[in-house]
């Protein structure tokens, strides 16, 4: 079974844009290069062939995870978010008690976490210490070498 998992509208779509290419250009290419190993001859011996039906077989589980995460996705209706404390999709500045940093971050899925853009993932230890607070509060972020402490400042979509 799949569990949930909240998108945008825009992170849904490269999901599913993703399995189309891996089903209709990636499966064809994997099922063609078996083929061609399999001409080659004696199979008991044949690297090639073993190779491209493992790489087949990678193909396939890769298929088949993003087709259950596809299957447990939902799309987050923006304008029905509360804004009062941090949920998926919450942008959230904070300010690092320890060294004064303020940080802006948005807390997304899993699949549309990228730290260079400043999106983390409700998974990640400071997207579970964000979740649920409100502005004024601060989040406590277990991490290896102790607790980070964050004031949340501010909350927005």
């Amino acid at each position: 079974m799949s569990k949930v998992s909240y998108y945008t509208p825009e992170g849904l779509k490269k999901l599913r844009d993703e399995l189309k290419q891996l089903k209709d250009i990636e499966r064809p290419n994997a099922s063609r290069a078996i083929g061609e190993a399999r001409d080659k001859g004696d199979l008991s011996e044949n690297a090639e062939y073993d190779a491209a039906k493992e790489a087949q077989g990678m193909l396939e589980m890769k298929i088949s995870k993003l087709e259950d995460t596809l299957a447990g996705a939902r799309v987050i209706d923006e304008s029905q978010m509360d804004t009062s404390k941090a949920l998926v999709l919450s942008s959230v500045r904070i300010k690092n008690q320890t060294n004064g940093m303020e940080l802006t971050y948005t807390l997304v899925a899993d699949g549309e976490a990228d730290l260079a853009s400043g999106k983390i993932s409700v998974n990640s230890p400071i997207g579970k210490g964000l979740l649920g607070k409100t502005v004024g509060e601060v989040a406590e972020v277990q991490v290896p070498n102790g607790v980070m402490k964050f004031d949340i400042l501010e909350i927005s979509r």
